[in-house]
């Protein structure tokens, strides 16, 4: 097996090799959500609007296999850090593996179980609500596929191999996507399913995604059915549960919080939410980069502090920090400069919305480096072992900063007060964390800090 050894060379190059791929994964994953959104509009508003009822309830469900992926990552690349066994390396992932697939078949069971009650709750009307009870039970079974989906691309970018996790989900996205027009529309001998032939494409792709990459894992000796699969499976259980479960909410605080302050903004109106929800979709996009980022940083910080490196685990912080800095202020501009033409592809041109999302972009914009600094130090606190500082800091600044200020906000300024509640909840947020990663030994700003050589 080779593994990527991300503790030596340029601390810029460790976080690049794992990073740069992921841009394009991550791209991908998003791609087939807008095509969903693309393909069932066709289909009028009720098959859109079941999936818009949908959406938070498997958002904050799939923050179980992100927490878990956090969990795998900070046990397997800590361990590699401290140049353990092949064997008990492939163990660890073995274990993560099955607990990340156990969990999410009893996760799948309870929401198939409770989808319409939940539904019900959210307002669904009887349309939306018939529509969205053919895409629940097919996407409840698509969830373990899921889990264990991400739980393995988590282990591939613990042993260093982000361009392997990359390309795994872009092959899924590939089928999924490609699969939706032929299931929802029906072609050839197969009918037309709808709403239901979406989901059914998401499962398909779920499935050629675990594939793939069980296969991978196995013939690059990531992943084995070794001797002895059992022993030591507490350990590994409570070693990725103590981080994996901090980090699911953390995941699920976020749209959580994001559907507390679309209310206030829905206090203003529908077009300032089609705006609102617009300009978020072209954010979404925007953060790609960020967000790759966080996914690069966590095997970085994990391999070199559990190799006792942590100057150079602080290093790939400072690395990150610049990177979110220089990349926020640049997107910044560019949103500045083309908010409108990029609002009026989410939302229909001429309407009040799109003045709407134009705001949103030329204001909050600036203030994208502050988001991309808080997801890469909750990834670098993951996988140093102490989560709870990033879900404090997740949750601080939903809960303290952007919910009441959007609240507030729109009492006091209208539109403009839900702008500043976002452009403080981003800027706030960069002090908290620089305060979590002092306490966690990452702080980026130390007087024995040593920045990789170029």
């Amino acid at each position: 097996m080779a593994d990527r050894n991300l503790t030596e060379g340029p601390v810029w190059k460790a976080l690049t090799v794992v990073s740069g791929p992921m841009m394009f994964g991550i791209l991908a994953v998003l791609s087939v959500g807008l095509a969903d959104a693309y393909f069932l509009g066709q289909l009028g508003s009720a098959p859109l609007a079941a999936v818009g009822f949908v959406y938070p309830v498997t958002a904050a469900i799939t923050s179980l296999a992100i927490g878990l992926s956090a969990g795998a990552n900070a046990v397997i690349s800590q361990a590699l850090g401290r140049d353990e066994d092949q064997v008990k390396l492939q163990r660890m992932a073995l274990h993560a593996t099955a607990l990340g697939i156990a969990l999410a078949v009893v996760g799948a069971i309870i929401f198939a179980l409770t989808a319409e009650g939940l539904f019900s709750v959210m307002g669904a009307g009887e349309n939306a609500l018939t529509e969205a009870m053919k895409y629940a039970p097919i996407w409840a079974m698509s969830f373990p596929f899921l889990v264990g989906f991400m739980v393995l691309n988590a282990v591939f970018r613990a042993h260093g191999d982000g361009a392997a996790s990359a390309a795994i989900m872009i092959l899924s996205a590939i089928f999924a996507i490609g699969l939706n027009p032929v299931l929802i529309f029906g072609w050839g001998p197969i009918g037309e399913m709808g709403t239901a032939g979406a989901a059914l494409a998401t499962l398909i792709g779920r499935v050629v995604g675990v594939g793939a990459a069980a296969i991978y894992a196995v013939r690059r000796g990531y992943l084995s059915l070794c001797a002895n699969p059992f022993t030591d499976l507490g350990a590994s259980v409570r070693d990725i549960v103590t981080v994996g479960a901090p980090a699911a909410f953390s995941n699920a605080i976020n749209p959580a919080g994001m559907a507390l302050v679309t209310a206030a903004v829905a206090t203003l109106g529908e077009a300032a939410v089609a705006g609102f929800g617009a300009a978020t979709r072209v954010q979404s996009v925007a953060l790609v980069p960020l967000l790759a980022l966080s996914a690069g940083i966590g095997p970085v910080v994990g391999q070199n502090w559990g190799a006792d490196m942590q100057d150079r685990a602080r290093g790939a912080v400072a690395a990150a920090w610049i990177i979110c800095l220089g990349y926020g202020l640049a997107a910044g501009a560019v949103l500045a400069i083309w908010a409108e033409p990029m609002a009026t592809f989410f939302a229909s041109e001429g309407s009040e919305a799109v003045g709407f999302a134009t705001d949103y972009l030329r204001v909050v914009g600036w203030s994208l480096f502050g988001y991309g600094m808080l997801v890469t130090a909750n990834a670098a606190m993951n996988a140093r072992s102490k989560p709870l500082y990033s879900m404090g800091l997740s949750l601080g600044r939903i809960t303290a900063i952007y919910v009441p200020g959007a609240w507030l906000g729109v009492s006091l300024f209208g539109y403009a007060g839900i702008l500043g509640a976002a452009v403080a909840a981003n800027v706030l947020v960069v002090a908290a964390g620089l305060w979590c990663l002092g306490r966690t030994g990452l702080a980026p700003i130390d007087r024995k800090l040593q920045v990789a050589p170029a």
